[in-house]
């Protein structure tokens, strides 16, 4: 299965769709429609559609998860140190540059360096994901942030730019006739 962020699911979301899948295959057993399943259970007909297939060629145990789509590589112990090494920061170890975040690169790199493991930038990215990490937002504020120039551009600036806020009145489509108010 293939989901936009490109991470797919992580264990305890795999149990969780698992649990909608059966619950299905209990109410194909009672004979429900299939639209009815999907806006039960909250999913698209089409899918519902796929697994009353998969149920009726294999039963409930068709539908049962098949374990996560690639075997992470890191050990828990490995993937704890790699955490703590990630929250270090770029700078300890050698990035020294304006950007001062972590890519998928050098977290790619830094990957080879402790462990004996090889990732792929798109293994990365399902790693990080499937420890709850995402993209890039920093931690620290720019040091040229003026606070207080924000404050007077927010209070002053920005009213000017927007302009003022319609109150609601009624209105009337017709040319010829006012709405009454």
């Amino acid at each position: 299965m293939r989901y936009a962020h490109g991470g797919g699911l992580t264990p305890r979301e795999q149990e969780k769709r698992e649990r909608v899948r059966l619950e299905a295959a209990g109410r194909f057993a009672r004979g429900e429609k299939t639209e009815a399943v999907a806006r039960e259970l909250r999913v698209t007909s089409r899918s519902v559609r796929r697994w009353r297939r998969e149920w009726e060629e294999g039963g409930a145990d068709a539908l049962r998860s098949k374990g996560p789509a690639s075997v992470e590589r890191l050990s828990p112990g490995q993937w704890e140190r790699l955490e703590g090494e990630l929250k270090r920061g770029p700078l300890a170890h050698g990035w020294d540059d304006e950007f001062q975040g972590w890519t998928l690169k050098r977290v790619k790199l830094l990957i080879g360096r402790m462990f004996p493991v090889g990732y792929t930038i798109q293994g990365v990215w399902k790693l990080l994901r499937r420890h709850g990490w995402s993209g890039q937002v920093p931690l620290r504020r720019a040091i040229e942030r003026d606070d207080e120039a924000i404050e007077v551009w927010k209070a002053e600036v920005w009213p000017q730019v927007k302009g003022p806020r319609r109150t609601w009145a009624p209105t009337s489509a017709s040319r010829t006739r006012q709405a009454r108010g």
